[in-house]
């Protein structure tokens, strides 16, 4: 039987589907951070607006709507310094054949993104 994904590899696979989200809009890179609980995960530039972007990876039984408030309000604060946007992006993940078990390593997976939210 596959192993679940671990928080480290679910955040991972969030954080890939964001950037090439990211990257399809015409965002540059500026900085990617990657580990756990460091935030912003991506710092992005588009013309001369600088955005900072906060990515969640989310699994059944938290909803992709429920946003960590008090966490994006920091990282929009810290942003503000900079005159950058902050964005919240929250991926849900799950199984490929039942949204609601967990995500299995090298099996299918269903992913849920409603997209980049303005804070």
């Amino acid at each position: 039987m596959n192993e679940k994904l671990t928080e480290q590899e679910l955040h991972n696979l969030a954080m890939n589907i964001v950037g090439e989200d990211l990257e399809k809009q015409g965002f540059e890179f500026l900085a990617v951070n990657s580990k756990l609980k460091r935030n912003p995960q991506f710092v992005v530039q588009k013309g001369k607006q600088m955005s900072f972007v906060v990515v969640k990876a989310i699994c059944h039984p938290q909803k992709v709507a429920d946003m960590d408030k008090t966490l994006v309000q920091k990282v929009k604060n810290h942003g503000e310094k900079f005159d950058a946007t902050t964005y919240y992006a929250a991926v849900g993940l799950g199984h490929g054949k039942d949204f609601e078990k967990p995500v299995l390593k090298d099996e299918d997976y269903t992913q849920l993104y409603p997209g980049l939210k303005l804070v």
